[in-house]
């Protein structure tokens, strides 16, 4: 658009030999002052595209690039909360587990102390039953021993 009108300007200001048959195109100061004002609006406004063309690349790099990393974090994301799912089932199924344990180790002491208080009572038992024997033994010793003193005195006076 911008150049059509300098070209617009351009054709004005400059009249083809034709138009103007025994004269040279003449250019007066102001016309001068225009066209030079609109190559240096044409210039800057090419530049200023250049700039931005440049931004809007940078941009869209940026924008691209924001695209994947995006895409690389939802992935690691998902990786991510996979592995809590596995890791609280399985630190759940540890739980159970050592409630497991605790509960056998408690089982075992209960059972320990109740064979321990059976064992005490047999050896308590067999202290008792040991000392009534021995006692049965001293009784009988002591019995055969008057019997024996018994027959003794008995067949000496016959």
């Amino acid at each position: 658009r911008l150049d059509r009108t300098i070209q617009a300007t351009e054709h004005d200001l400059v009249k083809s030999p034709r138009d103007v048959p025994s004269q040279a195109p003449v250019l007066t100061t102001s016309h001068e002052e225009a066209l030079n004002k609109t190559r240096t609006d044409l210039s800057e406004a090419q530049r200023t595209r250049g700039v931005i063309q440049s931004r809007l690349q940078a941009v869209s790099n940026d924008l691209q690039q924001s695209r994947l990393q995006t895409a690389l974090d939802k992935k690691r994301l998902n990786e991510l909360t996979t592995d809590k799912a596995v890791l609280t089932l399985r630190l759940r199924d540890r739980d159970e587990e050592l409630k497991g344990k605790a509960k056998l180790i408690e089982d075992i002491h209960d059972e320990t102390i109740s064979l321990t208080l059976q064992l005490n009572m047999a050896e308590e038992q067999a202290l008792k039953l040991k000392t009534e024997n021995e006692d049965l033994i001293q009784r009988w010793m002591a019995r055969m021993g008057k019997e024996a003193d018994a027959m003794n005195d008995a067949s000496k006076f016959h």
